[in-house]
């Protein structure tokens, strides 16, 4: 996914998590673009990923409408996630890393490393980030070998902020946020070197942990409750539960 793209898709997953957006409100791609300066194109192509990420969803009328979920629906969708990625992560241990799998993982784990080289992140390399991110997670699930895992993997990632690619996009303006997302960073490397050792049970076990800062990020975008019951009508979450 080209960067520029990716940022309307970061601007836009922020903008419904601020409630930007009411259920069953229709997404309008002018109104979009004109708000992000962007042209439509990438507003076309970031509603179609946010439809298949469960955010949004088709309207018989054509176009996208604003989708209705829970925080109970988004936490369990990357708890399971963490459990089918771990499993997967355990198959490619026990499987062994070719040379071309660990070449690829370092070079993603390279992209990273030079991310965080700076004092701060700007929206590029937050969706450079996200880009990089997203092909570490889809090099270990595709490493395993197992065509019913992935299309698990793939109906979960359908579920709102279920996917490893769904990121939020407002957390590295704050030092927290940064502070999150290099933990996350250096997860991904302990995580290469379990695979590359062939540790099944070390890989599993950091490829479920690894979920566990999705879910803290989650909490911590929605511990203010204006925020949390704008978006999330009726939800039952505690910040930091």
């Amino acid at each position: 996914m080209e960067t520029q793209q990716t940022r309307v898709l970061v601007q836009l997953r922020d903008l419904i998590l601020k409630g930007h957006f009411a259920p069953g409100e229709r997404l309008a791609e002018i109104p979009i673009a004109e708000q992000l300066d962007a042209s439509r194109t990438p507003v076309r192509l970031a509603l179609t990923t946010l439809e298949q990420e469960g955010l949004v969803e088709a309207s018989s009328s054509g176009g996208y409408v604003m989708r209705r979920f829970t925080a109970q629906e988004i936490d369990d969708a990357i708890a399971v996630r963490g459990h089918l990625e771990g499993m997967a992560a355990r198959l490619v241990a026990e499987h062994g890393v070719t040379r071309q799998l660990g070449n690829d993982l370092d070079d993603c784990l390279k992209q990273g490393d030079r991310i965080f080289a700076g004092p701060s992140m700007s929206l590029d390399d937050y969706a450079a980030y996200i880009e990089m991110n997203n092909r570490f997670h889809e090099l270990i699930v595709g490493a395993a070998g197992n065509a019913a895992l992935t299309r698990a993997i793939e109906l979960n990632n359908r579920l709102p902020f279920a996917a490893a690619s769904a990121m939020l996009p407002m957390q590295p303006s704050h030092d927290e946020g940064r502070n999150w997302m290099w933990m996350a960073h250096q997860q991904h490397h302990a995580l290469a070197d379990a695979l590359r050792r062939g540790e099944g049970a070390r890989a599993q076990a950091l490829a479920e942990e690894h979920t566990q800062i999705a879910r803290s990020n989650v909490r911590y975008a929605l511990e203010n409750p204006e925020l949390a019951m704008k978006l999330l009508p009726g939800m039952r979450l505690v910040a930091g539960a």
